[in-house]
């Protein structure tokens, strides 16, 4: 083990940090692997008809990514700079983090006990840890069980209140509260007690009710989907994190739909449902599907503006989720014919309800919104529904959990603002809450890749987001950068790409299963803290990381939506981290502000191969008593 000795600070690892009275060199460095990285390739010209068609489609595909990937770049921090976005925040214009179909019938849903002695109303509801090894038996739908499942996933967690200003948590969380994601429920069949026919809803967290949009023929979907299944739809409003943080605010919008997936997975797992994203649709299907054709056309401006756009709160749609019984064999789900269906049907439904206008004047940053319509997915009917066995996570330090159920969990979960830079966890708790980090769960002699393990199962595509961690406080473990390995197909060329003096060598006591790698020992808090623009909360906690998508590899293999989705596997990755942080006593928070490039140049990536799309850190928090918690429901008459 000595050859895992290095000084306490390496100077190799600090000569990118530019000096800031000559950053210019180091923006230089930034910006030149994208020019070379996104140009174009010539092609031989062609006669045939075909191979002209051949050529135009690979021409479009390639400007396509060369879109994204100026997107990607345009939207990085630099040392000498930020993004671009606001100057400063226009509270006046504050988007309001509400959405409500006005003169849309409203059907309350249930309410539940949420003190610690009293959590759950169910005394056999399931512990939070036990999930990662099977889901209980499933529970019928109804209109308890529906209240649950978003009482435990999207609906109001509690208030704060400080001085004169007042505001709300989410059991999901979301970059800077700003909650850009809006949810439907789509029910195929009638619920006793909630509606008598099937329809679409729009889930309306501050009140926990279902407005009523539109009803749905009986018998639509029976001849696509299982019994006691439902679906939930998720879109975005750009504008609600654009007002905070200008172009970057599409990531961070991808960001939430991961939490918010990662959330809804878990809720359903603790009624004993599965779920899993319909990724075969194409946007125009899950437009109509949720209802969102009602919004005007948002055209898009030549630059980044300011003026009075209200058709820039539209709804942007982003997934629809299948929930259904675990346990559920595989069934056939023909794609086109079900677009057919929802294209043929749900244009002449009536929609009800008419939405609410969240700001008076806006800023647009039109880079999003070419962004968005470039990386929309289409239609890919050849795709098929695939129902994979549950696949049970590793245990190797149950006696972490504190023994909190799944409700307990869920809705006690906050980010963190700061860490006490003293709270320290055991090194077999780091191991267990690693484990909970990996896609394929625990097989033995099995490598990590499809995605089988709670609750990255409901992501359809193999793993391509891997983990670089600064560890700071983990008992027996020394301090220093790791890697946790996600998909392990990916582990040569992440050995080939990244520095040749890391060790890859494996922790002491780190399970056989856990593909998790020493590169350098080192002190890294003050490393950790730059790296993540300089917040202290990166560095005094127990670990902090940043998670390195596959990048420009995947968006030529599988096509350029995949681009947000890369971000959503970032959110349902940091979901589990903010519930395994509460679950054994700390908290978590997730970074979205951090320097991109330096962060690449420190593991030796060059180009557009990797890229870190998402920071986050745990630890022990700072409790700020001047503000105070009130319930989650009654709550106070804002809209905060």
């Amino acid at each position: 083990m000595s050859l895992l000795l290095r000084n306490p600070l390496p100077p190799s690892l600090f000569h990118f940090i530019p000096s800031i009275n000559n950053p210019s060199s180091f923006q230089s460095q930034a910006m030149a692997s994208f020019s070379s990285s996104s140009s174009s390739s010539s092609s031989p010209s062609t006669t045939s008809t075909e191979q002209q068609k051949q050529q135009q489609n690979q021409n479009l595909d390639q400007n396509k990514l060369s879109h994204v990937l100026k997107y990607h770049n345009q939207t990085k921090h630099h040392f000498n700079r930020y993004a671009r976005g606001p100057h400063g925040l226009d509270w006046a214009n504050q988007p309001n983090p509400f959405r409500r179909y006005l003169s849309s019938p409203l059907l309350p849903l249930l309410h539940f006990p949420t003190d610690d002695n009293n959590a759950d109303d169910d005394a056999n509801a399931p512990l939070y840890n036990s999930l990662f090894h099977s889901l209980p038996s499933p529970q019928p739908i109804s209109k308890t069980t529906i209240s649950k499942f978003l009482y435990d996933s999207l609906a109001l967690s509690a208030w704060k209140t400080t001085g004169f200003s007042t505001w709300s948590l989410r059991v999901n969380p979301s970059s800077g509260n700003l909650h850009p994601t809006e949810a439907y429920v789509i029910a195929p069949n009638s619920i006793e007690s909630l509606f008598d026919t099937p329809c679409v809803c729009h889930y309306a967290p501050k009140e926990h009710a279902l407005e009523v949009r539109a009803k749905i023929p009986p018998g639509f979907f029976k001849k696509f989907f299982p019994l006691n299944s439902f679906l939930v739809g998720l879109s975005s409003i750009f504008w609600r994190e654009a007002w905070k943080y200008g172009e970057r605010a599409f990531r961070y919008c991808n960001h939430d739909v991961g939490h918010a997936v990662g959330a809804v997975a878990m809720a359903a797992a603790g009624l004993g449902w599965d779920v899993k994203i319909l990724d075969g649709l194409g946007c125009e299907e899950l437009k109509y599907l949720m209802g969102l054709h009602v919004f005007p056309e948002f055209e898009v401006p030549s630059r980044a503006v300011m003026g009075k756009f209200p058709e820039i709160e539209f709804e942007h749609p982003d997934c629809v989720m299948l929930v259904y019984p675990s346990g559920t064999q595989g069934f056939d789900l023909d794609y086109k014919e079900l677009s057919n269906a929802i294209l043929e049907s749900f244009p002449e439904l009536e929609w009800r309800g008419k939405p609410n206008s969240l700001s008076k004047e806006h800023v647009c940053w039109d880079i999003i919104y070419r962004t968005s319509e470039i990386v929309k997915k289409p239609l890919t009917s050849g795709d098929r529904f695939l129902v994979d066995p549950f696949q049970s996570s590793g245990s190797y330090s149950e006696g972490s959990y504190k023994g909190y159920s799944v409700r307990q969990v869920v809705r006690k979960r906050r980010s963190a603002v700061d860490m006490d830079g003293v709270t320290g966890i055991q090194r077999d708790t780091f191991y267990q809450m690693m484990s909970h980090c990996l896609p394929s769960g625990c097989q033995p002699g099995g490598k990590q890749r499809r995605q089988l393990a709670l609750p990255y199962r409901a992501l359809p595509w193999d793993a391509e987001v891997h983990a670089a961690l600064f560890v700071h406080r983990v008992v027996d473990l020394p301090q220093g950068l790791y890697f946790l390995v996600r998909n392990e197909d990916h582990l040569g060329e992440l050995k080939k790409a990244m520095r040749p003096d890391f060790v890859w060598a494996k922790p002491e006591g780190c399970p056989n299963e856990l593909p998790l790698y020493e590169l350098l020992r080192f002190d890294c808090q003050r490393l950790a803290k730059q790296l993540s623009c300089h917040q202290e909360i990166a560095s005094d906690g127990c670990f902090s990381l940043g998670m390195l998508a596959r990048l420009e590899p995947t968006l030529r293999e599988k096509n350029v939506w995949m681009y947000p989705r890369l971000f959503w596997e970032t959110g349902v990755l940091g979901q589990v981290l903010y519930l395994e942080a509460h679950a054994v006593g700390i908290s978590a928070t997730g970074i979205g502000c951090f320097f991109d490039d330096p962060v690449h140049q420190l593991l030796g990536f060059e180009g557009s191969t990797y890229q870190s799309l998402y920071h986050f850190t745990v630890g022990g928090p700072v409790l700020d008593k001047r503000i105070m918690s009130l319930p989650a429901y009654p709550g106070p008459n804002v809209d905060a």
